[in-house]
C-alpha cells in the first residue's frame, strides 16, 4: 500500500473528499512554493500574496468539499488558474493593471537552490540573478507571464496555454519573442548569461 506522499494529485483529491484530512496537507505542501510564486510575481508585495495564496486554497478546499472538482489530472494548473483569477479580481477591485515582476527587494532566484559555492560564485550569481530579473522585467506583460509560468511553476504549454487563454502556438510564440527579446537586453547591456 502506497504511503500517503507517494500518492497522485486524484488520489490526495478522493482521499480527502473522503475526510482525510493529512490529503490537502500533502497536496498544499507539493505545490505551496510554485502556487505563491506565481501569485507573488504578480502582485509585487509579500503581505498581499500570502493573503491571496491562503484564499486561494480556501476555495480550492470549497470547491472541493463540493464535489465540484472536475478530475482531469491537472491539480497544479487548476490551482494556478484560480490563484490567477484571484490575483485579476484583486486588481479589478483596485483598478490597477498587474504587473507580473518584481524587484522591490525581494530576489524571485532566491527559490531556486543554489548549491554550496564559496563566496565569490554566490556574488557573481547573486549578481546574476539580480541583472536577469531587471531583465525580466523590462519584457512585455504577455512574455513575463508564459516565461514565469514555464520557467518558475514547471507548467506545460498546454497548460500555459489554457490558464492565458490563448492557443499552444502563441504561448509558444510569447515564449520565444520571450527569450530572443532577453538575449537583445543582455547584449545591449553587455551581460553574459547563457539562455536557452
Amino acid at each position: 500500500m502506497k504511503k500517503l506522499e507517494e500518492k497522485s494529485d486524484l488520489e490526495l483529491i478522493q482521499a480527502y473528499i473522503g475526510n482525510d484530512e493529512q490529503a490537502i496537507e500533502i497536496l498544499l505542501n507539493r505545490y505551496k512554493s510554485k502556487v505563491y510564486t506565481s501569485i507573488y510575481l504578480q502582485v509585487k508585495d509579500e503581505h498581499l500574496a500570502d493573503d491571496i495564496f491562503q484564499e486561494t486554497f480556501i476555495k480550492v478546499i470549497r470547491t472541493l468539499k463540493a464535489g465540484r472538482y472536475n478530475d482531469q489530472g491537472k491539480f497544479l494548473p487548476w490551482v494556478v488558474r484560480i490563484a490567477q483569477n484571484m490575483v485579476i479580481d484583486h486588481f479589478r477591485r483596485e483598478k490597477r493593471a498587474p504587473a507580473i515582476v518584481s524587484s522591490d527587494g525581494y530576489d524571485i532566484f532566491e527559490l531556486l537552490q543554489i548549491t554550496s559555492e564559496d563566496s565569490e560564485s554566490k556574488m557573481v550569481r547573486k549578481q546574476e540573478h539580480s541583472d536577469l530579473t531587471k531583465i525580466i522585467q523590462l519584457l512585455p506583460d504577455d512574455q513575463k507571464e508564459v516565461l514565469i509560468m514555464r520557467h518558475f511553476c514547471d507548467m506545460s504549454f498546454k497548460d500555459i496555454a489554457e490558464i492565458t487563454g490563448v492557443s499552444i502556438n502563441t504561448a509558444l510564440g510569447r515564449m520565444r519573442y520571450a527569450l530572443n527579446n532577453m538575449r537583445k537586453l543582455i547584449e545591449e547591456n553587455n551581460m553574459i548569461f547563457q539562455l536557452g
